[in-house]
């Protein structure tokens, strides 16, 4: 089998600070595809795959190329039946962007402001000014007052993940049975990915841990990190925890 070609969001010193590619790379290695990530420049993402694309991920499959995260995961399904699903069911699919959406409201606008100064220092040369002047205009502030005063907000940002404790947890409050070792249960499945891929690119850029060293959510984390061989394992990281 060819291949798949993703394109990767890359920074200094390789890092690759993309949520988004982060759960399709998982996505890919829980179908069991053999992948090559191909490292790519913020600015470069209009000249790939014949233009027209302005965000990674990106992936070719042979001749055909597909853009943006949920429609690759479905392209997956669609192209690889045979192959483990990503989504039983539509159902399930649905349920996935529901902790897409619940993350981003509970945690991501505000981690965005508190790390947006370390993703800057950790772009590459060439595309500092264009992450400077976007993501300024998006917080209509500047890079170093967005970020001011962070450590004073970081408790507000942690607490924004306490629904997936609670779902890890083994005999909590709101659990009969026990919380398996994944959100998906037994076995990862795309939850698993779509949060995981979000404390990977928290670990690919924080200068300041996010998480507690007795958090519960970090052995889950390491359980994501060892998947597929290590598969967040394979790009530097700072500690996500203190």
């Amino acid at each position: 089998m060819t291949s798949i070609r993703i394109y990767d969001l890359t920074g200094r010193d390789d890092r690759r600070p993309s949520p988004f590619c982060w759960r399709i790379k998982y996505a890919l290695a829980h179908k069991g595809l053999p992948f090559e990530a191909v490292p790519v420049a913020l600015t470069d993402i209009p000249t790939l795959c014949g233009g027209g694309h302005k965000a990674v991920p990106i992936i070719e499959d042979g001749s055909k190329s597909v853009s943006d995260s949920w429609a690759i995961a479905d392209y997956l399904d669609e192209a690889y039946p045979d192959r483990p699903r990503l989504f039983s069911s539509r159902a399930e699919r649905e349920l996935c962007r529901f902790v897409e959406i619940s993350l981003f409201l509970s945690a991501g606008t505000d981690l965005f402001r508190i790390y947006v100064k370390d993703i800057y220092d950790l772009v590459l040369e060439k595309d500092r000014d264009y992450f400077r002047k976007t993501r300024e205009a998006r917080l209509g502030r500047t890079l170093e007052e967005a970020y001011a005063g962070r450590e004073a907000r970081l408790d507000a940002a942690r607490a924004g993940f306490e629904s997936f404790r609670l779902t890890l947890q083994k005999g909590g409050p709101f659990l009969s049975g026990g919380g398996g070792p994944f959100l998906s249960g037994e076995r990862p499945g795309y939850a698993d990915y779509i949060v995981g891929g979000f404390l990977l690119w928290i670990g690919s850029v924080a200068t300041v841990p996010l998480l507690r060293a007795d958090d519960p959510l970090l052995a889950w984390f390491e359980r994501v990190r060892d998947l597929h061989g290590g598969l967040g394992r394979t790009s530097p990281m700072n500690p996500i925890a203190a």
